[in-house]
């Protein structure tokens, strides 16, 4: 592991890492905000799964999570949300290839040599965090913000045991039925619709559901709102009689103003998972 930066931040630590991915074949950073209470034991951890374009970078510096993590003693990842580098595959596009992972393992060339971002999330960078950092992996939660809620929404329910709770902000719900999803699943997962179901919030939720609390907040002005369908996501919770919070925030749209103002609301509710019984 390849330190990039360390700063104090509100008593803790916020670090950004390097390492060489098994998943991906390539190296992924990652960043890592530490409370002060992590120099004492392993604290809980609330994962961050950024949308289309990011890095781990912007997050970290955008979102105003670090105050309210350090408040509740949780440490927050921000992992990348594609692999990167030479002979890594892109797209003219901003949202396929490079910074458009969609958190899925692809099958399709030039694809699938690189992006395997659901076994990155799901099993290698928990594993490396747990075995490197205070981390308690028995205390997990995640959260995400658009391509990144549409990750956490499917993680959350495809890892029964796994999270405590799950939120997202302004998530893609319905990637099957949008076009801002079903360009993607097509390019990494082939054209047989059987196989994108598992990477389609809605209808996990209408199928299997998340066994804890469900937080969600999408702006009314949302410039993406047609595809991000949260519609879909309000119906199959209640088909479901799923313990859910869905809210419209009216008048915000889909930036980090919009993240940053919620953020405190997600990190209390994720606290309350975490550290209750």
């Amino acid at each position: 592991m390849e330190i990039i930066s360390e700063n104090a931040c509100f008593g803790g630590t916020q670090g950004v890492y390097k390492h060489a991915s098994e998943s991906c074949h390539c190296d992924m950073t990652f960043g890592l905000f530490l409370p002060a209470e992590a120099k004492d034991g392993p604290v809980p951890v609330l994962w961050y799964l950024s949308g289309l374009t990011c890095t781990h970078e912007n997050a970290m510096v955008k979102a105003g999570a670090q105050a309210w993590a350090a408040e509740q003693g949780i440490a927050l990842v921000f992992p990348d949300t594609s692999p990167r580098g030479e002979g890594v595959a892109d797209d003219e596009a901003y949202d396929l290839g490079q910074g458009a992972g969609f958190y899925v393992n692809a099958t399709q060339a030039p694809w699938a040599a690189h992006f395997q971002m659901w076994d990155y999330m799901a099993e290698e960078l928990p594993e490396f965090l747990g075995n490197n950092f205070p981390l308690d992996m028995e205390r997990q939660a995640i959260t995400g913000h658009s391509m990144g809620g549409h990750g956490a929404l499917t993680l959350a329910m495809s890892l029964p045991g796994r999270f405590k709770s799950v939120s997202a902000f302004a998530p893609i719900c319905n990637p099957t039925a949008s076009d801002w999803g079903r360009k993607q699943l097509t390019a990494y997962l082939g054209a047989d619709e059987g196989l994108w179901a598992a990477h389609d919030a809605s209808l996990l939720m209408r199928n299997t559901g998340f066994d804890g609390p469900v937080l969600v907040d999408t702006g009314t002005e949302d410039q993406f709102l047609d595809l991000l369908r949260p519609e879909t996501l309000a119906a199959a919770v209640s088909e479901r009689r799923q313990e859910a919070t869905l809210r419209l925030q009216k008048g915000y749209d889909h930036s980090y103003f919009f993240v940053s103002t919620f953020m405190e609301d997600h990190i209390s509710f994720h606290a309350d998972a975490l550290y209750g019984e």
